[in-house]
C-alpha cells in the first residue's frame, strides 16, 4: 500500500519561470511533483515570484486555458478548464513551454519552460511538493501598472535612485524594496507554511 500511494508523486518536474519582458530578466526555478494540481503551481508560483495573489490569472498550455472560470472573461468556444482538476503529467512533458498570466489589468505574462522530468530524489521526500531552486531579482511591487511602467521605475531608480519620482514609488512599494535582491529562503517558507497548513497539496 505504501509504495502504491507514492506512484502518484513519483515523478518530480523542474520548471524556469521568466516574468516576459523584463531587463534583466526576473525569474525562477522551481521543482514541483508532477502529480500537483494547475492550482498548486498558481499558488508556488505566487510564493516563488513573491506575488500577493491578489489578481486574477490564468495558464494558457497551448490552445487550452486553465484556471478558476470566470463568465466575465471566458470565452464560450474555448472554456477555462477548472485547475485543481488538471495535473502536470497530464499535460506537460520535457521542453513543453506554456504561459501564466498574472493580473490581467497589469498584464503580468510568464514564460514557464519544463526543463526536465525525472524520477523524485532525496532532496525532495514524499512529503514536500515543491520547492524554489533558484532565481534572480525581486518581484515588482503589485499594482506596479505592468512591465512597462515597471522599467521606467528600475531607470530612474538607476539613474536617479533619491530623485522624486523615485522616492515616491519606494515609499508605496516599501522602503525596503531592493529590485536587485532574490530571498530563496523567504519563498521556500512561504511554499512550506502553505504545506504546513493544507493551503495546497
Amino acid at each position: 500500500m505504501a509504495n502504491a500511494a507514492k506512484k502518484p508523486s513519483s515523478t518530480l518536474f523542474t520548471l524556469k519561470i521568466e516574468l516576459v519582458d523584463t531587463t534583466p530578466c526576473i525569474w525562477r526555478r522551481i521543482a514541483i511533483s508532477g502529480h500537483a494540481s494547475f492550482a498548486t503551481l498558481h499558488h508556488v508560483i505566487q510564493a516563488a515570484m513573491g506575488w500577493h495573489d491578489a489578481h486574477l490569472h490564468e495558464f494558457r498550455v497551448g490552445d487550452q486555458r486553465i484556471g478558476v472560470p470566470n463568465l466575465d472573461y471566458d470565452d464560450p468556444g474555448h472554456p477555462t478548464a477548472v485547475e485543481t482538476r488538471v495535473r502536470l503529467n497530464r499535460l506537460l512533458v520535457a521542453d513543453t513551454t506554456f504561459a501564466y498570466l498574472y493580473d490581467f489589468g497589469d498584464g503580468w505574462e510568464h514564460r514557464i519552460h519544463v526543463e526536465q522530468v525525472r524520477n523524485r530524489d532525496d532532496r525532495y521526500g514524499d512529503e514536500r511538493v515543491a520547492g524554489v531552486e533558484g532565481g534572480e531579482r525581486a518581484c515588482p511591487p503589485e499594482n506596479a501598472g505592468g512591465v512597462g511602467q515597471y522599467q521606467e521605475f528600475l531607470e530612474c531608480w538607476e539613474s536617479d535612485p533619491y530623485g522624486e519620482p523615485t522616492e515616491k514609488v519606494r515609499t508605496w512599494a516599501g522602503l525596503d524594496f531592493d529590485p536587485t535582491r532574490f530571498d530563496r529562503p523567504a519563498a521556500n517558507a512561504a511554499i512550506e507554511r502553505m504545506l504546513w497548513n493544507g493551503w495546497i497539496k
